[in-house]
């Protein structure tokens, strides 16, 4: 490596954050600036540690010590090469993705880890502000049309290497603008979404072509997509949100998580928030948490990205609840290094203020006489091991009711959408009820390939893209017989 000793003679650091009290008044990014110097330092503590098992923790196989050696010599161009070459969108994951890189890093064993999420953004920022990233079309188009229906981190992927293998691409999508998940899942203030237009416009001028407001299987029927298009690549997503069928679930006051997110992401685009992403029209107009007492049950990523935006809208008092224990405050023993660790983790948004409990189940959602909720039943419980197996047993008299107004449900999503495009075609679908594929070839039709949610099930955008890269290979090979994209063995470290 280019400094062998940086490990010891620089600690991690990461870009401050803008104070909680201020940044709860707008949607921006919350990091504030760092500098290219600040970047070098952070760099030069990757060690020559023999067997870089970062590789293995990210599931897109990013080269992770080559391109923290480019950047502690300063070769932004050099290191954004190494970089593009297995990962589409590091603007994406330099900004929300959990690193598992980290998790695995061999630094990390006995000191903190790289800060390679960090690195990573500061490579693809320095490579636009130095204007490294420039449309690449192909030289060669190959005459072969292809489908790729659903926008989000898998279907762009998936469109950005076909189009690369010189296939004509039409990216199909049934919101008002490209993005999926990106777009109308996570929150400006962990992705500003000038991110994302600046990503597409590199890709229009790559010969991209995106259709906004077209909802397939409906507007362009199953049939019609088969003969148009010499492949069909399933992106969409998994959709079908977790519910929680308790008494009171039909008092208004109680949305899925994604249904709020989504509509204070249009808020802030400055457009109208009557319809969803998926167009269905909310029954009881928009959402607001603002003077109420916001619970959101479900303990993850999105939980904590309805405390977020939550506190933007000065809710009375938020609070998240999860039905699993506490996870340890440090690594637990039965997730050991390299493997991703199950511990206790604080978010930004935790930061600005939300009280959290665990161990907590919701026996019923209450209401007043107006149909509205109020409050919801909770008690607490005690999880035992029984042959092997952890067993939930409710706490004798811990019974209560905790005042809310406005229930999010945030418990995660089963499975894709079937009813429309994919019963039209027929696809099957495994235990899960995602779609059932051989090498991302579905198994009921050859021309039709499936990638990310739509595929693993619910996941991270990290491997969504990872995902579409791979079923973008395997479908070249379909059309041409073999196929030059790049490709990866994911290992199994890098399972989150």
């Amino acid at each position: 490596m280019g400094k062998p000793t940086g490990f010891l003679e620089f600690t991690r650091e990461l870009p401050k954050k803008r104070d909680p009290q201020q940044r709860i008044h707008d949607y921006k990014e919350i990091e504030m600036p760092f500098s290219e110097q600040d970047s070098q330092r952070q760099a030069s503590r990757c060690m020559d540690c023999g067997t870089p098992f970062c590789h293995s923790g990210c599931p897109l196989g990013n080269i992770i010590p080559e391109f923290n050696d480019a950047v502690y010599e300063q070769n932004w161009a050099y290191a954004y090469e190494i970089l593009s070459s297995t990962n589409n969108f590091p603007e994406f994951t330099g900004r929300i993705c959990p690193a598992p890189c980290e998790a695995s890093c061999v630094l990390g064993i006995n000191k903190p880890p790289v800060a390679i999420e960090f690195i990573e953004k500061s490579i693809i920022e320095a490579a636009y502000e130095r204007g490294y990233v420039t449309p690449k079309p192909p030289k060669v188009r190959t005459g072969k049309q292809v489908a790729v229906v659903g926008s989000g981190p898998a279907g762009l992927a998936a469109a950005a290497q076909l189009n690369k293998a010189g296939h004509t691409v039409t990216v199909f999508e049934r919101a008002d603008q490209i993005g999926g998940l990106l777009r109308y899942g996570i929150p400006d203030f962990k992705l500003e979404k000038w991110t994302i237009d600046r990503r597409l416009a590199v890709m229009e001028a790559e010969g991209i072509t995106f259709r906004t407001g077209v909802n397939v299987g409906v507007d362009i029927k199953a049939d019609d997509l088969m003969y148009q298009f010499d492949l069909v690549m399933l992106t969409g997503g998994s959709t079908v949100p977790r519910d929680l069928p308790i008494p009171g679930r039909d008092l208004k006051g109680i949305y899925p998580a994604m249904e709020f997110l989504s509509q204070q992401n249009k808020r802030n685009a400055g457009l109208p928030v009557k319809v969803d992403h998926q167009g269905v029209t909310y029954g009881d107009g928009e959402i607001w948490a603002t003077d109420k007492n916001v619970i959101v049950i479900g303990g993850g990523d999105t939980g904590s990205d309805c405390v977020g935006t939550s506190n933007r809208h000065n809710a009375a008092s938020v609070t998240q609840i999860e039905l699993m224990p506490m996870p340890p405050a440090e690594r637990a023993s039965s997730t050991p290094w390299p493997n991703w660790p199950m511990m206790l983790r604080t978010s930004t948004s935790h930061e600005e203020g939300c009280e959290r409990y665990w161990s907590i189940n919701t026996k019923a959602f209450i209401g007043d006489d107006n149909g509205n909720l109020k409050a919801l039943r909770l008690v607490d419980l005690e999880w035992k091991n029984e042959n092997g197996r952890m067993q939930m047993v409710e706490v004798p008299n811990s019974e209560r009711d905790l005042p809310c107004e406005l229930a999010l449900l945030a418990a995660g999503f089963l499975h894709p959408q079937h009813n429309g495009l994919l019963d039209d075609l027929g696809v099957e679908y495994d235990e899960r009820g995602n779609v059932k594929a051989t090498n991302y070839q579905t198994t009921s039709n050859p021309k039709v390939f499936a990638a990310g949610d739509m595929r693993r099930g619910q996941s991270l955008v990290v491997w969504a893209i990872s995902e579409g890269r791979e079923a973008a290979r395997a479908a070249d090979a379909y059309l041409m017989g073999e196929s030059q994209l790049e490709g990866k063995t994911v290992s199994m470290l890098a399972e989150v």
